[in-house]
């Protein structure tokens, strides 16, 4: 039997990053995806010979898209799952105090990126028959509201209720369809939020216990090896040190 294969979008760090290794060294091929050419060089090199195949990809730019799907060798086709996890946040401040550059590269990447990815990549999914699925990682930011979350939660809100429609789009050709919203965790998130502060990203998670990219990698890994007749439509997780909070009361 051929090994099943698993697609990665922005497998250059965090939970792509750390997903593709946990595929690639568990029997699973691995199709990494991602702009930085060097860091899936390292990817490659860290995995069992001949279990990935790296692509860069700009989900920004539509002829990359398309280009690296169709470029996909046939040794690693059909896909049995995609994950697509590229996507970032841009700014912290509230409007209208904000980059309107911020707000279209999010815009670009969180939405337009996924979905493009996610049309090239359906006849792939659909060869490989039952058991295929689709996680989207979303955020908990989709559903709850915080200042300077604006472009970023809205776009997250987007991949739940995009999740949902492709689940009803997609009934009767045995793709699963996941939305996977994390809350707090500790990859480069809060580096690139803040164009590039290394010390704040640093700082932010002393003395906490957030989400690893590899407990994230475990729960792929579960979601993508489920029996072909379950379905987990939606999968919100935070670490134990976060908590959904009440609406906040401004008092004058």
């Amino acid at each position: 039997m051929s090994k099943p294969i698993i697609m990665v979008t922005g497998a250059t760090s965090g939970f792509g990053a750390a997903t593709a290794r946990h595929f690639a060294n568990n029997g699973w091929k691995v199709v990494a995806t991602g702009r930085r050419k060097e860091r899936l060089d390292e990817l490659k090199a860290d995995c069992p010979e001949g279990s990935v195949h790296c692509a860069q990809m700009d989900l920004m730019d539509r002829e990359s898209i398309i280009g690296s799907i169709a470029g996909i060798p046939e040794e690693f086709r059909p896909v049995t799952c995609l994950f697509n996890n590229g996507g970032l946040a841009l700014g912290t401040k509230p409007m209208p105090d904000i980059r309107h550059e911020d707000w279209r590269i999010m815009v670009e990447t969180n939405i337009m990126g996924l979905v493009t990815v996610t049309q090239e990549m359906l006849p792939l999914l659909k060869a490989a028959g039952r058991g295929a699925a689709i996680i989207n990682v979303g955020s908990i930011a989709g559903s709850f509201a915080y200042p300077g979350g604006n472009v970023y939660g809205a776009s997250k809100a987007f991949v739940h209720h995009f999740s949902y429609e492709l689940r009803c789009d997609l009934a009767g050709s045995d793709i699963r369809v996941t939305s996977f919203e994390p809350g707090m965790a500790k990859t480069e998130f809060t580096k690139v939020r803040t164009h590039g502060d290394a010390e704040i990203n640093k700082t932010l998670y002393e003395g906490l216990e957030p989400i690893l990219p590899e407990d994230v990698a475990n729960i792929i890994w579960f979601i993508a090896n489920l029996p072909p007749h379950l379905n987990i439509n939606a999968l919100e997780l935070m670490p134990l040190i976060q908590v959904p909070s009440i609406p906040t009361i401004l008092r004058k």
